[in-house]
């Protein structure tokens, strides 16, 4: 096989196969000669904020001149992406490599009337296998769906679990509740092994404490109101960490969202916990944090161009509180889409209750999940926006949204990774 027929093959894996237990995937990491214990793994979990933390992370160790191994998803314009060697997207070659690795095990397994690996379980077995044959001292770990029977979870050593903030988000397989959704991300939490996780919400906090105490594992609890924030405006955010081991330690992210403050306290409370097993100076973890960048998240792709892949009533809502500070500054304007297994209604009201824009451009993505524009467009004049657009045309839907925000203005890409992936994709196309 080739490179495209590789990526083709995993994209068809889920027609032909279902979840397996982790005794599979552990099954499966012995016959590919257990890589995952050639490394250190930071293993990292929660509903969002999860690929972010990972950057952090990542960012931190290369600066202190560690070589590091980063798996997240989904991608969002090419599939290498999931797999970064210090930094960077694997080549197509190396990917290829790894897949048929796995897919001769894949083979092998059905032959003997087993199981075929998963659509992620293959991502993660390559990713393995990749980082181990790299040689790399750590792999920044991020979680698929859950955490108690993610395939991700058959690493059994980390040094670390980290556990970012958990909401309402896929209940149809984790639960109804924070609650119950939180016992699924806790599944991470390996005995002994210090837990480091979101602590802002009560009912999840709650849980993974439980958890960790049953476990006899260290807990350190993170909450908001640790980090003061210094300064806010469109190169990012300075802030300081309240903490006895930072002292007044400025911080710089590159982000403008207050959200990634969270994110990026989560991954120095890590290298706090871990300060014993991976020495990184004061100095190192504070160019690390600065020079941290990451994909979809409230990420500026061009001057007053900002996507966020914010697609959940959590993620929304961090949106609008970082787009109602802007407003106070200039007009904004939006575009929107929405795949159609996401509450997009509550979506789009609670984005018009606080923010008014210049104007709203609608658009469709996610193939066979795409809600049409116009159904979307419908929707925000319902909730009194005055001047909405719409185009099914990812590209004509940018163009009109983009002429809009005129020169002094803001304009945020929001709704859907899906809509971040064909953005991101579409100025790839212009500017090659």
């Amino acid at each position: 096989m080739n490179y495209e027929e590789a990526v083709a093959y995993i994209e068809e894996t889920p027609k032909f196969t279902k979840k397996n237990s982790l005794e599979h995937t552990k099954e499966c990491l012995r016959r590919l000669g257990n890589p995952q214990k050639k490394f250190r793994v930071i293993h990292v979990a929660g509903t969002n904020g999860k690929g972010s933390t990972c950057a952090f992370l990542t960012s931190i160790l290369r600066e202190a001149g560690y070589s590091c191994g980063l798996f997240t998803s989904p991608h969002l314009v090419k599939i290498n992406e999931r797999f970064q060697i210090n930094e960077v997207n694997i080549d197509d070659e190396t990917f290829l490599k790894a897949f048929e690795k796995v897919k001769a095990l894949s083979d092998e397994l059905v032959a003997e009337g087993s199981y075929h690996p998963t659509y992620f379980e293959m991502l993660f077995l390559m990713g393995m296998v990749i980082f181990a044959e790299a040689g790399v001292d750590y792999v920044t770990l991020e979680t698929g769906l859950g955490g108690r029977l993610d395939a991700t979870t058959a690493v059994e050593n980390p040094v670390a679990c980290v556990i970012t903030s958990i909401s309402l988000d896929h209940m149809q397989f984790l639960g109804n509740t924070v609650r119950e959704i939180a016992g699924e991300k806790a599944g991470i939490i390996v005995p002994g092994v210090p837990v480091i996780f979101d602590g802002n919400d009560k009912d999840a906090a709650d849980v993974i404490e439980a958890k960790a105490k049953e476990l006899d594992s260290p807990a350190f609890k993170v909450v908001q109101d640790k980090a003061k924030v210094l300064g806010n405006n469109r190169d990012g955010i300075d802030f300081s960490l309240e903490d006895e081991y930072y002292g007044d330690t400025k911080f710089h992210i590159p982000f403008i969202a207050w959200y990634q403050v969270m994110n990026a306290s989560l991954a120095l409370t890590a290298m706090e916990v871990l300060k014993g097993q991976i020495p990184v100076s004061i100095e190192q973890i504070q160019a690390g944090i600065k020079n941290t960048r990451w994909q979809g998240r409230m990420e500026t792709i061009l001057p007053g161009v900002i996507v966020d892949g914010a697609h959940n009533e959590d993620g929304v809502r961090r949106f609008v509180e970082t787009a109602e500070r802007f407003q106070q500054e200039c007009p904004l304007t939006l575009l929107f889409s929405a795949v159609n297994d996401k509450d997009y209604q509550d979506m789009i009201h609670t984005i018009c209750s606080r923010i008014r824009f210049r104007k709203v451009v609608t658009t469709k993505v996610g193939g066979y999940r795409e809600v049409p524009s116009a159904e979307l467009a419908g929707i925000f004049e319902k909730e009194g926006c005055q001047a909405v657009e719409n185009s099914d045309n990812i590209e004509e839907a940018f163009h009109m949204a983009y002429e809009a925000k005129g020169e002094n203005g803001m304009l945020f890409c929001v709704g859907s990774l899906y809509l971040v992936g064909e953005i991101k994709t579409l100025l790839e196309d212009i500017y090659d």
